[in-house]
């Protein structure tokens, strides 16, 4: 199937709530810390006989001569929200180098043993290998629309439909879900995984008001050697850490780099630090560095990489809802009951058709290195 690319501009769409119920009940919404508005944008669609019109968060319109057979992606995490919507990997035959780094790491070659040899598209820098492009012959190339023309300038050039998206927000996450879904030909799946979003942050949003206990100061944490890095919270860290209920330490923190002195770690001295899933650093090592010793969550044991499931949870993903459960819990331990497990088990089932086991589920939670941190019993069978 060959794809056609109009270049209309058109209005974005606002979607609307609802309510899904799937494996149990998993449901959610809200927005990032900074959006104006509860209301969404909806990736405006429509289908005139079996063509695909949809408008990307560029606001350019692409029409599909159908349901997308193969789709190729430049940038992550799309391929794992991708392979949720579709509840397969069937289409997709190309992704970004780091996208197949966190394939072979985790579980998502195992529920998908072809993504460990997926071929790749593009590296860090997001520049598309056009001659593996058209080796692959993709009906759409997923790209970033808003990092300039040279990421998405050779993709059309040499005839390929662009899907252009932006990244941040948990609007930009509803909006990839509907974008996908249209592009697989799956509308309605979309919205059946938007309404899960929407539903467990309202459900969050209930448990925090709930707590009498302080909201703990908590941040993100990465290590490459003996340099820190963390993430700002004008971005999607601080909805999610504020959704949970934390105040992330780098409220106002503002570097290009993103790097952190352990003085200035010492000076906001979380109680509670969660390690980056793109770096090999442990809890282990964040004990044995002698310069944050003295950090409370350091002293109280309370330093947890974060899962890794069909993609690095810690990002915008189809998976987002378990990492704000799995923060909570980690947050606010004393509340928590056991039944975590069978949520993951149940949204495995329902994103990737996958019954995943009990060994599984420790190799998502990283029990192999967080097995004795502060209140992770929590999380054992």
């Amino acid at each position: 199937m060959r794809s056609t690319v109009r270049r209309e501009k058109r209005q974005r769409g606002v979607a609307s709530s609802s309510r899904w119920v799937a494996a149990g009940l998993i449901g959610a919404l809200a927005f990032t810390a900074g959006c104006s508005s509860r209301d969404t944008q909806e990736a405006d669609a429509s289908t005139t006989g079996d063509a695909v019109t949809i408008v990307d968060q560029r606001g350019e319109t692409i029409t599909l001569d159908g349901p997308a057979e193969k789709v190729a992606f430049t940038v992550m995490p799309a391929p794992s929200i991708f392979a949720a919507v579709d509840r397969s990997y069937d289409r997709i035959v190309g992704i970004n180098q780091s996208t197949l780094v966190a394939n072979q790491g985790g579980m998502f070659a195992t529920m998908f043993p072809a993504s460990a040899e997926s071929t790749t598209v593009a590296g860090s820098d997001f520049v598309p290998n056009v001659e593996t492009l058209l080796e692959l012959d993709p009906d759409v190339v997923v790209q970033w629309g808003d990092r300039g023309p040279d990421v998405v300038e050779p993709i059309e050039s040499a005839g390929f439909p662009v899907v252009g998206l932006e990244y941040g927000t948990q609007e930009d996450l509803e909006t990839w879900i509907t974008l996908f879904a249209q592009v697989a030909g799956k509308p309605e799946r979309g919205e059946e995984l938007v309404a899960w979003q929407r539903a467990e942050i309202e459900e969050m949003r209930e448990k925090v008001a709930g707590q009498d206990a302080p909201r703990p100061r908590a941040m993100i944490l990465s290590r490459n050697g003996d340099a820190y890095s963390t993430t700002s919270a004008t971005g999607y860290d601080g909805f999610q850490f504020d959704l949970v209920g934390a105040d992330l330490v780098t409220e106002g923190f503002v570097s290009d780099s993103g790097q952190v002195s352990p003085e200035q770690i010492l000076a906001w001295d979380p109680e509670v630090i969660m390690l980056s899933g793109f770096d090999q650093s442990t809890p282990a090592d964040i004990y044995a560095d002698p310069r944050l010793a003295s950090v409370s969550a350091v002293q109280n044991r309370r330093v947890y990489k974060t899962p890794l499931g069909g993609y690095r949870w810690q990002v915008p993903s189809a998976e987002s809802p378990l990492m704000w459960d799995w923060m909570f819990r980690i947050l606010y331990p004393q509340e928590q009951s056991g039944e975590f497990r069978d949520d993951i088990r149940a949204a495995f089932d329902d994103l990737f058709a996958y019954e995943i086991s009990e060994d599984e589920i420790d190799q998502v939670l990283r029990f192999d290195l967080n097995r004795d941190a502060a209140s992770y019993d929590q999380f054992a069978r």
